[in-house]
């Protein structure tokens, strides 16, 4: 608009809007279809990518946790290791009458500690288990992560061509969106 409030259109800029606000099927109605489309899938790709972060912060939270009880265990197996030591020593310097109770003892403890090793290694499994998953679900988050920046790339690049009326980069667009859905269906099949 000029100065004094008066603004004349040139033939040309008359044209564009006029092919932008009545050709739903000219490179604008086009792009502002895809565009709406690759938004809304780009947030269903982002929203599962987010999901699967959060889930493996979930598993490695049941890692640690396991790790911990399993850690508890062979404290505990380290504990009954020390009583039959000196249930040995003990064996080795008490009397006769002594002796057959700290054979008892040291048997006891072996026993006790083959039952606490096997509930330690049990939760050591349990543990590298809820590691994996962990791992398995953030491989599937950053195929989202990436499926989401291919479409938000694509979106950017329908404004641009939009805006520049080049047609490569509207070709641009569909092959970032058609490369972002790929991405999604790979994160969807755990790929």
């Amino acid at each position: 608009m000029s100065e004094s409030g008066f603004h004349v259109h040139g033939p040309h800029e008359h044209e564009l809007e006029h092919a932008a606000e009545h050709d739903p099927k000219g490179l604008a109605g086009q792009l502002a279809v895809a565009t709406a489309i690759i938004a809304t899938i780009g947030a269903l790709f982002s929203y599962m990518a987010g999901a699967t972060q959060a889930e493996a912060g979930l598993d490695k939270n049941n890692a640690a946790i396991k790790k911990t009880e399993a850690s508890n265990q062979w404290n505990y197996y380290q504990a009954k290791s020390s009583k039959q030591n000196l249930s040995e020593l003990a064996q080795e310097l008490a009397s006769d009458v002594r002796k057959t109770f700290y054979a008892d003892e040291v048997k006891r403890y072996k026993t006790e500690k083959a039952e606490i090793k096997l509930a330690a290694e049990k939760l050591e499994a349990e543990s590298g288990a809820w590691d994996d998953r962990s791992a398995e679900q953030m491989l599937q988050h950053h195929r989202w992560a990436q499926a989401t920046t291919a479409l938000q790339i694509a979106i950017a690049m329908a404004a641009i061509a939009l805006l520049t009326r080049r047609k490569w980069l509207e070709y641009g667009v569909f092959a970032l969106s058609g490369l972002g859905v790929v991405l999604g269906v790979l994160a969807w099949q755990h790929i």
